[in-house]
């Protein structure tokens, strides 16, 4: 936690940049021992995202956690030969304690909960790698590990404590800033950890943490370590776990070049990605393009081609597009999922993914592409999809479809070569799952199996609207006479909507009947700090992370009614 005095105001960046590379970090550092990689957290206290705060002892917000998502991409991609990561700190006697109180106290809503969300979607990243990619993470927690420190550990695979009598890890935010641990905290140390919910309320609920044999017992961390022997400890226990990963000892790495794209003031354009922003309707149209010209087919000129292979610079493209509306266009509430170029082009791609698909690079891509998919869909936003002529939903790209809210599909049935197709391939069945682990047509299908064999016959067929309409591939087929009135009136109503309705409509609606703990984090856990953070007990003018470290004394609404005390009618009082 940082006890930073408390400025009297902040100002937001006008817009936030997820691009960056090893050589612009001021809180990490990335180092290469064989097999092993290191990741050291070294604060910069003047180095936030927002000026007028310091990020003291080790305590983080978005720019850290940006960074962070980078440093594990350069060692998916760059380094295949690493198999395990110690993820460790830089400074003496502290861990990390956690997302910086101040950064919280005075940031706008919509701030922290994008913040929360992408510092989740960093840590299942690391879950994803771990059990996708045989890329295992140790957490060398070598001092105090508070809060969202105490995150970051818990999606490492193992958990090493250093025992020097006064380290300790910890999930004080319920008693100490009255708000739950807003990067799943709370949902790993029962699902995953496995602690006994008794031992798990007096863990949450208490400033101090556990240290030591306790914290092993309690089942918080998996060892302990004499200081002494800490240092030989950690690096033992990460040479056992990448003895267990498959990844190639001499793979030949993919440079990530930066990014390149075109800013403007309604749009972000990218060699595969364009976005158009309409503002009077709140719409943000993204177009996803084909690959064009010659392709990689075999896993030499895949190698040769690097970052620039079609597969991979799209998803990069579209992981950026994603992060920049998610973050810097909070008023555009609906994205319209488009696809424009050769879908024949588009399968032959995937056609040499699947071949290729057990090579490290290839895996690491469809990853990537997972990992970018599951972004969508976990986004606040409403997401329509329109199949129309030029498009190619085709495979790997039809799975924009299947994450939409809707998909409308133009039927020119007296038109045949124009008409649009959609088709499906075996990247459809399982390749790219949500967070719940259902894949798109599974959560559409409710995992019945007449519907989902009907798909699956259907793969290799380009189907126009009307077959499309049949398989309950698409919501609904306008022809060209209604399409324009159609979409228009879509769009107009859910604009017409509340935001904060809708975000909780899609969130239910796009997740049904199965939960796991990545749901459980980003569903359940999520709206409950979401609501946490609106509350006075929290931000209120004497809310816990209002007063936190000013010395003065929290003013609690004691009511547990979800209707404060305040507004209830005097009769029930």
């Amino acid at each position: 936690m940082t006890d930073t005095a408390t400025p009297t105001s902040l100002q937001a960046p006008t817009r936030v940049d997820y691009r960056t590379e090893p050589g612009q970090y001021r809180h990490w550092s990335l180092s290469f021992d064989g097999a092993i990689a290191r990741l050291v957290l070294d604060i910069a206290e003047d180095g936030g995202i927002h000026p007028g705060y310091k990020l003291k002892l080790n305590s983080y917000d978005l720019g850290v956690d940006i960074e962070l998502n980078d440093a594990l991409n350069r060692v998916r991609f760059e380094h295949p030969e690493v198999r395990s990561v110690i993820v460790t700190s830089g400074k003496d006697r502290i861990f990390c304690s956690g997302a910086n109180i101040f950064m919280l106290g005075v940031s706008g809503h919509a701030w922290k909960v994008n913040f929360c969300k992408f510092t989740n979607e960093t840590r299942n990243g690391i879950e994803d790698s771990s059990k996708h990619s045989g890329l295992k993470f140790l957490a060398a927690v070598n001092g105090a590990c508070a809060g969202g420190g105490y995150e970051l550990a818990l999606a490492c695979d193992e958990i090493l404590l250093v025992d020097d009598r006064s380290s300790a890890v910890s999930l004080p935010e319920v008693p100490l800033l009255g708000v739950l641990p807003g990067t799943g905290g709370l949902t790993r140390v029962t699902d995953k950890r496995h602690v006994r919910h008794d031992l798990a309320d007096i863990f949450c609920t208490s400033v101090e943490g556990v240290r030591g044999q306790r914290a092993v017992d309690w089942r918080l961390v998996d060892a302990v370590a004499k200081p002494a022997q800490f240092a030989a400890a950690v690096q033992d226990r990460a040479s056992q776990l990448a003895a267990g990963s498959d990844r190639p000892a001499s793979g030949k790495g993919v440079a990530l070049t930066r990014l390149e794209r075109t800013d403007s003031a309604d749009g972000i354009s990218y060699p595969h990605v364009d976005i158009q922003i309409d503002r009077s309707k709140r719409t943000a149209s993204i177009t996803i393009k084909a690959p064009t010209g010659a392709q990689p087919a075999d896993i030499a000129a895949i190698e040769a081609a690097g970052a620039a292979w079609w597969p991979l610079a799209m998803c990069r493209q579209l992981d950026d597009a994603i992060l920049n509306l998610r973050t810097n266009e909070l008023d555009i509430g609906t994205w319209l999922l488009k696809t424009e170029g050769d879908a024949q082009a588009v399968l032959a791609s995937d056609a040499v993914m699947f071949a290729n698909k057990d090579h490290w690079l290839v895996r690491e891509t469809i990853g990537a592409l997972r990992r970018t998919l599951a972004r969508l869909d976990v986004s606040s936003r409403s997401l329509f999809a329109l199949v129309e002529a030029g498009s190619c939903f085709a495979g790997t790209l039809a799975e924009l479809a299947f994450a939409a809210d809707r998909t409308y599909m133009l039927a020119l049935p007296d038109d045949a070569e124009r008409a649009p197709k959609l088709a499906l391939n075996e990247f459809n069945f399982g390749f790219f799952p949500m967070v719940n682990d259902q894949s798109r047509l599974q959560r559409r299908f409710y995992e019945e199996a007449a519907p989902l064999e009907a798909a699956h016959a259907a793969v290799g067929k380009p189907l126009d609207a009307d077959e499309a309409l049949k398989l309950g591939l698409v919501t609904a087929a306008p022809d060209d006479i209604d399409w324009d009135d159609e979409i228009r009136i879509t769009i107009e109503e859910r604009a017409a909507m509340s935001p904060d309705a809708l975000t909780g409509l899609e969130a239910n609606l796009r997740f049904a009947s199965k939960e796991n703990m990545a749901t459980r984090i980003f569903g359940r856990l999520t709206a409950w700090q979401n609501w946490i953070f609106n509350r006075p007990n929290a931000v209120g003018e004497k809310g816990a992370l209002k007063v936190y470290g000013t010395g003065e004394k929290v003013g609690f609404d004691m009511n547990r009614g979800l209707i404060p005390q305040s507004v209830q009618p005097k009769e029930q009082r």
